[in-house]
């Protein structure tokens, strides 16, 4: 009874004029960031992350996650009509989603994928309203020594997930650490890799990083690459999938919502592997196994279920742990620090306002989302005309302008333009940004929380191995270290055949 006070109140916050408006404008963005092709959430959000911070907490994390969760709407829109995945989750909607559209369904495909993506993400918004207050008070439990190895764990299962091999996801961690440790420790007051400039005391700024491995090094790659867009020409129509088609579609809708909110809570999970995963299964539990990849109106649902789905649940370590469950999440967490809002067990009794509001402007987004996608499905086509040499200037200029007017910098500009040359070669040479992204967030909290922990223990490690919860964090952690090199699961790792989001 208690939650649904809570969410009352949140619905006041989310219903105020300057809110909803955040909401619509957030979703109106994600959808249109997931119809076009190369830009993705991860990239858009770190373009408009300085425009946030002169604008309260709430309405500013309320227009971010529009953006992420309306990204995943709008991807299934380029992967049915293009056979180019708006964003990475939304790859394996390709295989059946062009053929439907091939064989005149294409109002069939978008329609299940929109009306499917509504149903997952309500759920998975419900799964974060149950399953958020419980899991606080059980983190209330957590002291330093928790909250360390469950970072390092999270930072670990990202890397085992991670597309690439373990061995270069880990090196990314290990650079994200690096450079978040630049500037003054908190502990000691000493500061550390500054070189002797003063720009780097505060240490180097999460926006000109992201904004230079997300932004500038897709235009960079971009540059050498030509993307062939073959707008499918049919007339959209029937809207409305048939009987027969949600009957089909029925247990893919449950087992991709399912599949998508268990994996979306854990850290590297993500829409990404929950889209991949549920497919897999909707075909092995399908009579028409064989099909699948020829227009199956289940292969468009169980993957837009799942990402949906799994965008919700990636809430719910962010909001209650202070833990993002991959690169999108971080930039929230980032975004939250930045507001002055700690996320974490306390969020919800010291700022019940950002999370209950932000958690009842997910429902009406989703209304939202359902009224962008079908009706103007029309209009989103014609975002596919956009030139890149008229798209690309126009990014360049956005991530400069918000790379200078954070602190006036132009020091920050140069950091840009840097991490966009080295996020450059490590998509060339296929090093994932979301384990490097992840560590240069959760860096400072990590090294905090070990110094916390080694002055409780007046200097002994052990405090880490003889309580219960960081005990066991540590052991799994160890463990998916050690699985790579054992011959039978070395080559099996779930994410190792799975794009990157980024």
């Amino acid at each position: 009874m208690e939650v649904l006070t809570q969410l009352a109140m949140g619905f006041q916050v989310a219903l105020q004029p300057m809110n909803l408006f955040y909401c619509f404008l957030g979703c109106l963005i994600g959808t249109m960031v997931g119809v076009l092709p190369g830009l993705g959430p991860t990239a858009a959000m770190s373009l408009l992350l300085p425009a946030t911070f002169h604008v309260p907490p709430v309405s500013a994390i309320i227009m971010l996650a529009g953006i992420y969760y309306g990204a995943m709407y709008g991807g299934s829109t380029t992967s049915i009509l293009v056979n180019i995945p708006g964003e990475a989750a939304s790859v394996m909607t390709c295989l059946d989603g062009y053929r439907l559209a091939r064989a005149g369904r294409a109002g069939a495909a978008l329609g299940m994928a929109a009306f499917g993506s509504f149903i997952a993400g309500t759920v998975g918004i419900l799964g974060l309203t149950m399953v958020a207050p419980p899991l606080v008070e059980v983190a209330l439990r957590f002291g330093p020594p928790e909250y360390f190895s469950l970072m390092c764990l999270g930072m670990v299962v990202l890397t085992f997930l991670s597309s690439s091999s373990m061995i270069r996801a880990l090196m990314m961690a290990c650079f994200g650490l690096i450079v978040g440790t630049v500037g003054t420790d908190t502990v000691s007051g000493s500061t550390r890799f500054t070189f002797g400039l003063m720009e780097l005391m505060d240490g180097v700024g999460l926006v000109p990083v992201v904004m230079g491995l997300f932004g500038i090094s897709e235009i960079l790659l971009n540059l050498e690459s030509k993307i062939d867009r073959e707008i499918f020409q049919t007339k959209v129509k029937g809207l409305l999938p048939t009987l027969e088609d949600w009957i089909r579609c029925k247990w893919a809708i449950v087992r991709g919502t399912v599949i998508g909110f268990l994996l979306g809570i854990l850290p590297g999970g993500g829409a990404v592997l929950s889209s991949f995963v549920a497919y897999a299964v909707e075909k092995r539990f399908s009579p028409r196994a064989e099909q699948f990849g020829t227009g199956m109106i289940e292969g468009v649902a169980a993957p837009e279920c799942a990402n949906n789905s799994a965008a919700q649940a990636a809430f719910i370590p962010l909001l209650t742990l202070g833990l993002p469950a991959n690169v999108v999440m971080a930039m929230l967490l980032g975004a939250l620090i930045i507001h002055g809002v700690t996320p974490g067990p306390l969020l919800i009794s010291e700022h019940p306002q950002v999370f209950w509001g932000v958690v009842a402007s997910m429902y009406l987004g989703n209304i939202m989302l359902l009224v962008l996608n079908l009706p103007l499905i029309g209009m989103w086509v014609q975002f596919l005309r956009v030139p890149y040499p008229i798209m690309m200037p126009l990014i360049v200029l956005f991530c400069l302008l918000g790379s200078y007017t954070i602190n006036n910098s132009v020091m920050d500009v140069f950091f840009m333009i840097v991490f966009g040359v080295v996020g450059y070669f490590m998509k060339k040479y296929r090093y994932d940004a979301p384990p490097f992204i992840l560590a240069f967030v959760l860096g400072p909290l990590l090294e905090y929380s070990l110094k916390q922990s080694l002055l409780i223990s007046k200097g002994s490690f052990g405090i880490f191995v003889t309580r219960p919860i960081s005990a066991v964090c540590l052991a799994i952690g160890l463990i998916l270290l050690i699985a790579p090199l054992v011959p039978r699961f070395g080559g099996r790792r779930p994410g190792a055949t799975v794009e990157s989001e980024d």
